[in-house]
């Protein structure tokens, strides 16, 4: 394996003429004011770090990527006529919604399973990374941001994420989660119209909450902006093909409609 490390340099040094941008976009032109967002749609490893030393099948669970997002978000995208950003390279790369200071950033070992290729990482070799994927990434969405504040449009932000059924050896009862942090306004919102469907079991602030330490995209994009808001988790096993995709667009769909006046009315 090629040792990362020595492959610090540049962010043209990083992301090579076979590497993929670090992120995509859907329904680049749409008019709605719902903006997608999601920050580990994709499992990508840059050629030049060689798979970080990991075998495909670790870099196909739930440490490499957020399962079934980025097929959930491209359909809520088409259905909304919503603009969409997701990232194309693996959170064991760089997590782009960690703070580059935060410790699981680059993380040396996710879920018991140890990442060769991130060990011991020299300073260089960190800012390359977030060079060539984490800073051109929210450099987008922030341009985006800035797009519709400068032309008087409303803009609600959902970041997309999905969670693994169990971890640590503990099953998880939640079908979907929402999380927020110092503004609640439209994640209870939410959370009320997901709880009224029969049968879905939907956390608050569960699996997880978001927090200035541990959570880059909601402080920085909505929270600083005063912007309406939501990080959306749901269970991967519920999106892991496409029916289930479709199945969960559907339902937020019908949702998000409801929602929309009551967030975008001066």
């Amino acid at each position: 394996m090629a040792d990362p490390a020595t492959h610090a340099g540049s962010a043209a040094a990083l992301l090579g003429a076979g590497d993929p941008p670090p992120y995509r976009l859907y329904q680049e032109h749409g008019r709605s004011p719902y903006l997608l967002i999601a920050d580990h749609a994709g499992q990508q490893v840059p050629q030049a770090l060689a798979g970080l030393g990991l075998p495909q099948h670790e870099l196909d669970r739930h440490i490499g990527w957020d399962i079934g997002i980025d097929g959930v978000t491209r359909e809520l995208a088409q259905a909304l006529d919503a603009f969409a950003i997701v990232q194309t390279y693996s959170r064991l790369v760089i997590d782009c919604n960690r703070p580059l200071s935060a410790p699981g950033s680059i993380a040396e070992v996710s879920d018991g399973t140890v990442v060769p290729g991130n060990q011991g990482l020299d300073a260089t070799a960190r800012a390359a990374r977030a060079s060539a994927i984490f800073a051109p990434y929210h450099a987008r969405i922030a341009a985006e941001l800035d797009r519709r504040r400068d032309a008087g449009l409303a803009t609600i932000l959902i970041a997309m994420h999905s969670f693994t059924p169990v971890m640590g050896g503990v099953a998880r009862p939640w079908h979907a989660g929402v999380l927020y942090q110092r503004d609640a306004r439209f994640a209870h919102a939410l959370l009320a119209e997901l709880r009224a469907e029969p049968g879905l079991v939907v956390g608050d602030n569960q699996p997880y909450s978001v927090s200035d330490a541990t959570d880059y995209a909601i402080p920085v994009h909505a929270e600083a902006r005063g912007l309406a808001h939501v990080e959306l988790e749901i269970r991967q096993d519920l999106i892991a093909d496409p029916t289930g995709q479709r199945q969960w667009a559907q339902r937020l769909l019908s949702m998000l409609n409801r929602l929309q006046a009551a967030f975008t009315s001066d």
